[in-house]
């Protein structure tokens, strides 16, 4: 059975979990299907923009609490420190996939993103939510830490009281209250439907700009001194002036149509 599709239409992934009987909980073969989707993405120079969202009532429940015996028949040093995938194992990479993109991500979330959802949202650019959409660091309920990669991104978006609340006592709070505290980008009722939109304004910008851009932020969220950050600056311009897609932008801005970049 499928845990994931994507379709690829005017230049954007549709990413879409299709586990919505479940509320799209992840077992080992969501993880999978999740890191594989992500994974066939990161060389497709076709692609502008991504739209990840999960089919039915909730985002992501995060993971299925049927596979807890699975996991806890295994042993717990081999199952989680081997790094499989670079820097992470297989559960981290399903956030951490969609940083290594090259294009903006938007997640969508509907109903719920809890534990891992919330981890698998963090991997995204931008996080439109509907407004009651229930959030939370999830892992507390259970004896456990978050170990899925929320903790390389969270620290850029929360105060560290506020990382510390969420952490400790695994409260859910909802999208609206997710925005005011950096977790939530924008809300909206239609959250898919105004996620695809932004793609489609994402993705009628310069695509060798976008991409340019969405490294330019890595490396400056990375912690790179201001000598490393303003060269990269500097680089990344010097191959985007006067290149095709930037000269189709002026054009298409001085005759007023939308760019065309073929």
């Amino acid at each position: 059975m499928s845990r994931v599709t994507t379709e690829i239409k005017d230049h954007i992934a549709h990413v879409t979990l299709t586990r919505g009987d479940k509320m799209n909980a992840v077992d080992p073969d969501m993880a999978e299907a999740i890191v594989a989707a992500g994974t066939a993405l990161i060389d497709n120079t076709d692609i502008r923009a991504v739209v990840l969202s999960g089919e039915g009532r909730g985002f992501c429940a995060g993971l299925d609490v049927a596979s807890f015996a699975k996991f806890a028949a295994q042993d717990p040093v081999e199952r989680v420190m081997p790094r499989t995938h670079g820097d992470s194992n297989l559960m981290q990479e399903v956030c951490m996939v969609w940083r290594k993109v090259p294009v903006p991500v938007i997640a969508a979330m509907q109903g719920v993103a809890y534990g891992a959802g919330l981890q698998l949202a963090m991997g995204a650019c931008i996080r439109i939510a509907h407004p009651e959409t229930k959030l939370a660091i999830m892992e507390a309920k259970w004896g456990l830490v978050p170990d899925m990669g929320g903790m390389v991104i969270w620290p850029h978006l929360l105060r560290s009281d506020v990382l510390r609340l969420l952490t400790y006592t695994a409260e859910p709070l909802t999208a609206a209250e997710g925005q005011g505290m950096g977790l939530v980008t924008r809300l909206s009722d239609t959250p898919l439907e105004d996620a695809r939109v932004l793609a489609q304004v994402i993705a009628g910008k310069s695509p060798s700009g976008t991409r340019a851009a969405k490294r330019l932020i890595d490396v400056a969220e990375s912690g790179a001194d201001a000598a490393t950050v303003l060269y990269e600056e500097s680089r990344e311009q010097a191959e985007l002036i006067g290149k095709p897609h930037q000269m189709e932008i002026i054009a298409a801005n001085m005759q007023g149509r939308a760019p065309n970049f073929g």
